[in-house]
């Protein structure tokens, strides 16, 4: 039952910050979500429901989940007017900062940040010997040197052998 109010109350917030931020109503569910980990909140394209983390609320406060709010307010408003509503576009950046939204949440402490992945293969070119350092495998047949058009040979780092 507790849950539930809490919904109620993070609706009805939702509802206010995007009428004085926003200037317009916001008319779908907003929702908490335990399950997020690595996001503070996010908006759906069909239903055009939003879902916010409950334990930056109990990590950081109301002011850091009211700006992850407007920030999936941007999404939501811009999206429903056709215009921008992705992190890339201009208009999201524009009205993000226009209404004090976060760009990115903070990370809730005890997870554990992504390690940079080492690079595991090397491409070396056949005619120049220039060298081209990937994370993934790649087909050489598929590619030539981009100094010299020359053929692609890939070798394993993991193993130090030519494939």
């Amino acid at each position: 039952m507790k849950e539930k109010m809490i919904n109620e109350e993070l609706q009805a917030w939702v509802e206010e910050i995007s009428i004085s931020s926003f200037g317009v109503p916001f008319q779908h569910q907003a929702m908490f979500n335990g399950r997020l980990s690595s996001t503070g909140g996010r908006y759906f394209l069909k239903g055009h429901n939003i879902e916010i983390n409950p334990h930056h609320l109990d990590n950081f406060g109301n002011e850091e989940v009211e700006k992850i709010i407007k920030h999936e307010l941007c999404h939501y408003h811009l999206h429903l007017r056709g215009r921008g509503y992705r992190h890339r576009d201009p208009e999201f950046k524009q009205l993000l900062k226009q209404v004090g939204g976060s760009r990115f949440c903070q990370s809730l402490p005890g997870t554990k940040a992504r390690k940079p992945q080492p690079y595991r293969y090397k491409l070396t070119c056949s005619q120049c010997g220039m060298e081209y350092l990937r994370k993934r495998k790649v087909d050489p047949k598929r590619y030539r040197c981009g100094k010299c058009s020359g053929k692609l040979r890939i070798y394993d780092l993991d193993s130090n052998r030519s494939e």
